[in-house]
């Protein structure tokens, strides 16, 4: 990751790019399985759960962003996780259905050459998701975390706990292969490539922000005209709500409906910034720059104060890193039943002192903020 803002668009690796997404080439990507970066200290399945139904949380995306200044972080992920239950996303605020986790690695280290690693595909196809990482841990065939729990018939196959272990005999094909014999096609004990727990995966393609340009912006707050055309929607919606609810506006006193509009006129101001800010980029799903400009907000309501982001347990304050965009969620095929996990920023905020030594996956905070109602 360079300085200024980074923005990172989801791209289809296929199966012809499906080895850029493997551990070893430290990628930056969304769904699937973890490419975990060091094998030690993973999050143990306890951590994560989703804090609301405390169901198993899925893998959501990693951005591999490395701190050059620091030695002990030449090689640095970020990973989130994110609940698969629609209820779980209805309350704003911190963690909850989110969990993110950083992992760092010096250039010398025991899992990695010090050399980059090549840029040409491997001879042959590509290596399946491992069923266990170099030091013995096993992971779940199911969602690639840590899998401590074995079935009790074959003691090949792990999973991260009975939800899993459950899903992949009804569905995962482990019932036909439990009792077959282990031999070169281990096929208890391998990982499938899909199953229906995991997001779609795609590559994350990073680029600099351009800088914003008049002559290149789509919405100009100055042109009235401009204006109407690009908030047609918005304001046939707040012309219902107005009709709807004219009588309850009369029995309103004058310093309230003067106290309401000042309101709906700052939340329009904070929407309309972050339209214009995305409109260059549209498609843009990652929005990354560490302790520099802060994030892009899609609504003035449920933004955290400098109170409401923890220190690190090291004792040193967080700082922003990264946004998750709202457009992710046109990747990721999570309606259920006319419901869908959703939010309107997700906001990542890291230790500011970078604490750590390769030895864990440290836990960092994340930030959910919804659109208001008088944005949609």
């Amino acid at each position: 990751m360079a300085s200024g803002v980074e923005l990172g668009f989801a791209e289809s690796a296929g199966p012809a790019g499906a080895w850029r997404l493997r551990s070893a080439y430290f990628p930056s990507k969304v769904g699937g399985r973890p490419a975990w970066l060091g094998e030690a200290g993973l999050p143990d399945p306890a951590a994560l759960r989703c804090e609301r139904c405390r169901q198993p949380l899925a893998f959501l995306l990693q951005l591999y962003a490395p701190l050059p200044a620091r030695p002990d972080a030449f090689h640095r992920t970020l990973f989130v996780f994110a609940c698969r239950g629609a209820a779980c996303y209805r309350l704003p605020g911190p963690r909850g259905p989110l969990r993110a986790f950083r992992n760092q690695l010096p250039r010398r280290n025991g899992t990695y050459p010090a050399e980059p690693p090549p840029e040409e595909p491997p001879p042959g196809l590509a290596a399946p998701p491992p069923a266990r990482l170099r030091g013995g841990a096993a992971l779940c065939r199911v969602c690639g975390c840590l899998g401590p729990r074995v079935c009790g018939r074959c003691r090949r196959a792990a999973y991260c706990g009975p939800e899993h272990q459950a899903l992949d005999w009804r569905g995962g094909g482990h019932r036909r292969a439990c009792g077959q014999a282990p031999g070169a096609d281990d096929s208890a004990g391998a990982i499938p490539e899909h199953n229906e727990f995991l997001f779609p995966e795609y590559e994350i393609l990073i680029e600099p922000e351009e800088p914003e340009s008049p002559a290149d912006s789509s919405i100009d707050p100055n042109d009235e005209q401009g204006g109407v055309d690009a908030s047609k929607d918005l304001k046939e919606q707040e012309l219902k709500v107005s009709n709807s609810a004219g009588e309850a506006f009369q029995s309103l006193d004058e310093e309230t409906l003067e106290a309401m509009a000042k309101h709906e006129t700052e939340e329009d101001k904070v929407f309309q910034k972050f339209k214009e800010r995305v409109a260059a980029e549209p498609e843009q799903i990652i929005r990354y720059c560490r302790g520099g400009e802060g994030p892009v907000w899609v609504s003035g309501e449920n933004t955290p104060e400098e109170k409401d982001i923890p220190n690190c347990l090291c004792g040193a304050k967080r700082i922003f890193e990264f946004q998750i965009m709202p457009q992710l969620l046109n990747h990721l095929k999570a309606d259920s039943l006319g419901e869908s996990i959703d939010w309107g920023t997700l906001v990542v905020y890291t230790c500011a002192e970078n604490c750590g030594d390769g030895t864990e996956y440290l836990e960092e905070f994340i930030w959910k903020q919804d659109f208001s109602a008088g944005s949609l």
